[in-house]
């Protein structure tokens, strides 16, 4: 058997070698009619693989395809292919939790279910933002300010909390193989002055702070001047003074660390706005003898962009993290609907207020040393960088209020009510020249500028987390991981935000935070 294996591996050898002639002797026999066949004019052109001659044709799917290779290729070990980023618009048809607004506290409530689920993909979680270039969030063009002086607990024991993952951010946010995150954070400390009418409120105030760990000291005219020898202190009678934990950071840096870790665990991101839900209801009655109407979202619609085409996404859990825009996404989701003195009828009271911010240059200013501080008059100021520049402003008056539909600033109210106090509190201010401006949303709660936390007690899957009037960047961090605890764990674990839940609004019960900015 092995003698005769020889002769027939011979003859499929030759046979392989006439089959090879007789296609070569075909070819040349069809290559001078093919050539007839093309245009003269046409240059003769070589087939490339990946490459159809009917462009006109294929030329829609040759770009996919072009595409499909990029990201094939970049899906080799060590590459920053994620295969989330294929079809980031697109959200899933099924999620157990959406998020609606890719803010900081969105996307902080998304890594903080992450780091919660039970096991490893146990959750799908999906974040819908309808500007993925922030080009309104108020979490980029906010002014980066953390501090504990605040007069309500749960605020300072919030910022305590922020101020604790910010110091070991790459600890939380930090991601294989990618550059460590640097939130540029200035510890330069909260200022705040008070008159002589506020002096007693400003004492009881630190009180409230150093009993729950915040590092604030108070200050008399004389050692105000001492410590900051640019300072006016005429109509100061008490100042306090965040020794540490206080100062300002990066927004955009904090945003983008939030998401990249989130998405990396596995977070779906999808561009889109959220336009209506598909809900289910069913009646029962209250201890008072009410009937009322509890309902469950079912489904999420989220419109594309630049499109009037849809995508329902089913869900068991929705977080309302719009920011500014709250309200109305709660309006969509029939929250304030009902009659005005029902339970059903009780709104979510958050709703977008402009802010101006302002930065000047000013050479002779108070320099290096300079920290966030809140004059008596209700106008702050920081240093921005170090080349002797700086920005503030004042929050306008009930009276003042801008018009929300756009984002122009209004260099008239710099120069007739912001300076005219800065340049008093800091007489070097009077030389200062504006370099720029730009103008951002408070996510302001008229009913008692505190923030609305946790579920709603007649559409039994949502959660809210907004209405914070100017300090969501700060508080951000703890707010994700308290959402978190109550959608996993069904009550608070780190800090009780039980206060802030929408029940109050409910009973008119309002609870004011003083310190606001």
């Amino acid at each position: 058997m092995a003698g005769s294996g020889a002769p027939g591996l011979a003859r499929g050898k030759e046979g392989e070698k006439l089959r090879m002639l007789r296609g070569r002797v075909l070819l040349s026999r069809w290559r001078p009619l093919v050539a007839a066949a093309r245009p003269s004019a046409e240059p003769r052109r070589q087939f490339r693989t990946g490459t159809f001659r009917q462009r006109g044709r294929f030329q829609e799917f040759e770009k996919e395809m072009v595409k499909f290779r990029k990201r094939l290729k970049e899906a080799l070990p060590g590459s920053e292919w994620n295969p989330l980023n294929i079809s980031k618009d697109l959200p899933p048809e099924q999620a157990d939790v959406v998020i609606i607004g890719g803010g900081v506290v969105g996307w902080s409530v998304a890594f903080w279910l992450k780091m919660k689920e039970p096991w490893r993909n146990a959750l799908q979680v999906v974040v819908v933002e309808r500007d993925l270039q922030y080009t309104k969030a108020s979490t980029v063009l906010s002014v980066g300010g953390i501090r504990q002086q605040f007069t309500m607990p749960e605020n300072i024991q919030m910022s305590l909390f922020s101020a604790v993952f910010l110091r070991s951010i790459n600890d939380y946010l930090g991601v294989f193989n990618q550059p460590p995150i640097d939130i540029q954070f200035n510890p330069s400390g909260y200022l705040f002055l008070a008159s002589e009418e506020g002096a007693a409120m400003l004492e009881e105030n630190v009180k409230i702070q150093r009993t729950e760990g915040a590092e604030v000291s108070l200050l008399s005219p004389a050692q105000l001047k001492k410590k900051f020898p640019w300072l006016n202190t005429d109509g100061v009678a008490l100042a306090s003074y965040g020794l540490e934990n206080e100062g300002w950071f990066d927004p955009w840096t904090l945003l983008n660390a939030l998401r990249r870790k989130a998405v990396s665990m596995g977070v779906y991101q999808s561009r889109g706005e959220v336009t209506s839900f598909n809900s289910f209801s069913r009646e029962m009655m209250t201890a008072d003898g009410e009937v009322v109407k509890l309902s469950r979202i079912k489904h999420v619609n989220v419109q594309m962009p630049d499109s009037t085409e849809y995508s329902s996404v089913k869900c068991s859990i929705v977080v309302n993290a719009a920011g500014a825009w709250s309200g109305r996404v709660a309006e969509l989701a029939g929250v304030g609907t009902g009659s005005p003195q029902s339970l059903a009828g009780v709104k979510l009271p958050v709703e977008p207020k402009k802010r101006y911010v302002y930065v000047w240059h000013c050479p002779d200013g108070p320099g290096l040393e300079t920290p966030m501080l809140i004059d008596t008059t209700g106008a702050y100021f920081r240093r921005e960088g170090i080349g002797g520049n700086y920005l503030g402003s004042l929050s306008p008056t009930e009276e003042e209020e801008p018009d929300t539909q756009d984002l122009e600033v209004d260099h008239d109210f710099f120069q007739e009510k912001v300076w005219p106090k800065l340049a008093h509190r800091v007489p070097a201010f009077e030389s200062l020249k504006v370099k720029s401006s730009w103008a951002g949303y408070y996510d302001y709660n008229t009913f008692d500028q505190n923030p609305v936390i946790g579920a709603h007690p007649l559409v039994e899957n949502i959660y809210f987390a907004s209405g914070f009037s100017g300090h969501g960047l700060q508080h951000s961090l703890a707010v994700g991981q308290a959402i978190a605890e109550l959608i996993l764990e069904g009550e608070y674990k780190t800090i009780d935000l039980r206060r802030f839940s929408f029940y109050r609004l409910v009973k008119g019960n309002k609870i004011l935070e003083r310190n606001i900015v």
